[in-house]
């Protein structure tokens, strides 16, 4: 086995190593979860090194480097203010979602205008129109860490691949019978997993654009998937209350998981790989051991439906979006609420960390933005400016820069 790269990820707290085995190129994490400014670097790689044959002595320097810069990054403060830097008249019709590439240099925003288009984020200026779909274009995303090429889903039932470079559509991915309302690319980014209002997921290959396989077993739309880290499972969220998880290889069920008593609206892997989160709209999120499939805990306390769920990146702590207006923070360790996020004055329909795991933000029907504090719960600052409810918004790898996307058909940068 020869490593082929080695790669920090610093939102992860970890370092993905690619190998060569077989003839295969695969990918091996190391967690350095528990990494502080107080730890014994040298120490760390011994231990390391115990553990993980494939770090040998030709890269023990490099993987030193890697840590020393983890650590000088877990040092840094957060005490950042955001500011509005532009306010894009991004399409003619209301946005339906936005994503970061992974250096944040660039990003994308859906559109019911049928479109999908690519932005500098220094400037704001637009790079590309994504133009051939025949109706809304609602799920969006960058196949990153490489962020060379984005996939869009829309509701004319087809997937279509893009150069993020160029604009040009590589392939147009047909084969579902409804409208395409999720979609994912593996961390290899060798596959796109697309998930329909006809019950089924897609797997596609990127380089063939040829169809994989097709996931079969729900009995009601999908309404979210997720890769896990390693990119071989894969789990889906549906209507019919059920997750199930999938072999990606073999395109067969892994396990069921059983328990809701309402739709799923959201389905989420954490790094290691270990953990899923389900949210419902039952009011509860459900937190599931990826290995066996047993529900470890039911996460409570909103008394309205739960609309988006994601893990930190470290997979330490859960957020929840409900349409009760509130967001919670939650221990993976011991499933207990940490802080009750409060002050939007209608349903939150997005929620996500900040990379280093410090904020949360939240989007709402209440036309704004707010930057919370994890450890408190308190409001640190309310985005404004919007002129209707905010669906989509996103942190970039640095966590220096937030997108906003609203039914006013803008996106707004924060710096």
């Amino acid at each position: 086995m020869n490593v082929r790269l080695i790669r920090l990820f610093y939102c992860c707290a970890g370092i993905f190593l690619d190998y060569e085995k077989g003839g295969q190129l695969r990918t091996k994490s190391i967690d350095l979860l528990n990494l502080t400014p107080e730890t014994d670097v040298n120490e760390l790689l011994s231990d390391i090194r115990a553990a993980e044959p494939l770090i040998t002595s030709s890269c023990v320097e490099q993987v030193k480097v890697l840590i020393c810069k983890l650590q000088e990054k877990v040092s840094q403060k957060d005490d950042r203010k955001f500011y509005l830097f532009r306010a894009l008249q991004a399409h003619i019709l209301p946005l339906t979602n936005v994503a970061f590439n992974k250096s944040g240099s660039s990003f994308i925003t859906g559109s019911y205008d049928r479109t999908c288009k690519i932005w500098d984020t220094a400037s704001g200026e637009e790079l590309h129109t994504l133009e051939g779909h025949r109706n809304v274009v609602y799920a969006i995303a960058f196949n990153n860490p490489y962020g060379d090429k984005v996939a869009t889903g829309s509701f004319d039932k087809t997937c279509k691949l893009w150069s993020a470079e160029t604009g040009k559509c590589f392939y147009t991915f047909r084969g579902h019978t409804a409208e395409i309302v999720c979609l994912a690319f593996n961390p290899q980014s060798t596959l796109v997993a697309t998930g329909s209002m006809d019950t089924m997921a897609k797997l596609w290959d990127v380089e063939s654009g040829k169809e994989m396989s097709t996931l079969a077993g729900h009995f009601a739309e999908i309404i979210s998937l997720s890769f896990n880290t390693t990119g071989d499972r894969l789990v889906t969220g549906s209507f019919d209350h059920t997750a199930i998880l999938w072999d990606v290889s073999t395109g067969s069920k892994v396990h069921v998981l059983t328990g809701h008593r309402g739709e799923i609206s959201c389905v989420q892997f954490n790094w290691d790989c270990s953990l899923i989160v389900t949210a419902s709209l039952d009011k509860t999120c459900k937190v599931w051991d990826a290995d066996s499939g047993q529900c470890l805990a039911t996460l409570l306390g909103h008394n309205d439906e739960v609309l988006d769920v994601c893990f930190n990146y470290t997979g330490q702590l859960i957020a929840t979006a409900s349409a009760d207006g509130t967001s919670r923070v939650f221990s993976t360790e011991t499933f207990q609420c940490l802080c009750q996020l409060e002050g939007h004055k209608g349903e939150i329909s997005k929620v996500c960390f900040n990379p280093q795991g410090s904020r949360v933000l939240t989007a709402s029907v209440d036309k704004a933005a707010r930057v919370w504090c994890v450890n408190t719960g308190v409001c640190l600052q309310v985005l404004e400016g919007h002129s209707d409810e905010i669906f989509s918004c996103a942190f970039n790898y640095e966590g220096d820069t937030i997108i906003t996307g609203s039914k006013d058909n803008t996106c707004r940068i924060w710096h």
